[in-house]
């Protein structure tokens, strides 16, 4: 980090503000590599690419789990490495990370639509939620996250949310950027609220939009179905990835090299791992969790 860049962010903790960068005027994570989120941007899709699109918070890893259950007919992830490597987050690892990936899967993006790698032929899902419990939701990742360093408390990651200067900027204009193409015919938009109150069917819906035949095969063996719902619930979920990450963060810390020569693993994704930013082998590890409560508001 240049004297600049650190005595911007000490400038931030003294105002409470989370470890952000601005990159061609576009708000990411600190931790982030810049050359990764810019490769993502530039990545051109392909007609086999299906990307999962959304606001932070509003339901991304729910719905990577769903997604990634379908196509594996049933079973869940094995370790955390094939989490983020069968369904690359595009702004952390970069252009590349999607064109390794392992064939069918899932492509994050918490990107609007202006910014958003788009070909009519490839298909996008795109998750809303309620903004007040995506900025609740939101907030309590940014403070539990140790790459963000954030001391601040909610009023102060309110505001801040609320005048979209948060990562991935703001709230509303992703959303509404995403909802002209609601009706596009290879965008689902679905939301956060129609999944919990009805998993089954949207289950099915999502089956159907990735293709007829995952659909017809969850109709036809309700064991699938039911091991789609269940690997991809949020108990199981929360209990289940936040093992993972911790066995994976346990692995950095004892064997840095295993992770800084993989050839497997694109280097935005390295970047993280190998900062001091993921810090997931600390005895409050399991704090650090990708699933939290996924309830509706009351």
């Amino acid at each position: 980090m240049s004297s600049d860049n650190q005595d911007e962010y000490k400038l931030d903790q003294e105002q409470k503000i989370p470890f952000y960068q601005d990159v061609n005027g576009f708000r990411i994570p600190g931790m982030f590599s810049a050359e990764s989120y810019k490769s993502a941007l530039a990545y051109k899709p392909r007609p086999d690419d299906l990307f999962i699109v959304t606001y932070p918070k509003c339901g991304t890893t729910w719905v990577q789990n769903i997604v990634a259950c379908i196509l594996r007919n049933g079973k869940s992830f094995e370790t955390a490495l094939e989490f983020f490597l069968e369904t690359p987050f595009l702004e952390l690892m970069g252009g590349a990370a999607a064109e390794t990936m392992k064939r069918p899967g899932s492509i994050k993006l918490h990107l609007p639509f202006h910014l958003t790698p788009w070909s009519s032929k490839a298909k996008y899902i795109f998750v809303a939620r309620n903004p007040k419990d995506c900025c609740v939701s939101f907030y309590h990742h940014t403070v539990s996250t140790p790459g963000y360093r954030f001391q601040g408390e909610f009023d102060d990651f309110f505001e801040l949310f609320i005048n979209g200067e948060v990562d991935f900027g703001d709230y509303f204009d992703t959303l509404l950027s995403w909802y002209e193409h609601r009706n596009d015919p290879n965008v689902l938009f679905i939301t956060y609220e129609q999944l919990k109150t009805d998993i089954k069917n949207s289950v099915l819906k999502i089956a159907e939009f990735i293709g007829i035949q995952h659909k017809e095969l969850l109709e036809k063996d309700e064991k699938i179905l039911d091991d789609v719902i269940l690997h991809s619930s949020f108990n199981f979920m929360k209990e289940h990835l936040s093992k993972l990450m911790a066995e994976l963060g346990a692995v950095i810390a004892s064997n840095p090299e295993m992770v800084a020569n993989n050839p497997d693993i694109p280097i935005g994704l390295k970047k993280v791992m190998l900062s001091g930013d993921f810090e997931l082998s600390k005895k409050d590890a399991r704090k650090i969790a990708i699933v939290r409560k996924g309830k509706l508001p009351h």
